[in-house]
């Protein structure tokens, strides 16, 4: 057993830290960095937040396959 699956334990999702490329508008980018900045936060942990919030609304929204969308 290493030293994460010990602190995390089985029932604890472990940080996933793989690296991914997104692509933002340019406006969009700098409102995140300006965000990011004014909480001293970093982008990712901005984006990661912004998510959480809405995640529920995206869900909800029908895919292109799907009955409505």
């Amino acid at each position: 057993m290493t030293d994460n699956e010990h602190k995390s334990g089985p029932d604890l999702p472990k940080s996933d830290k793989r690296k991914q490329s997104l692509y933002f508008p340019e406006t969009m980018l700098e409102e995140i960095q300006k965000e990011a900045h004014r909480l001293q936060r970093s982008m990712s942990w901005v984006v990661q937040r912004a998510w959480k919030h809405a995640r529920k609304e995206i869900k909800s929204v029908p895919g292109s396959n799907e009955p409505g969308g």
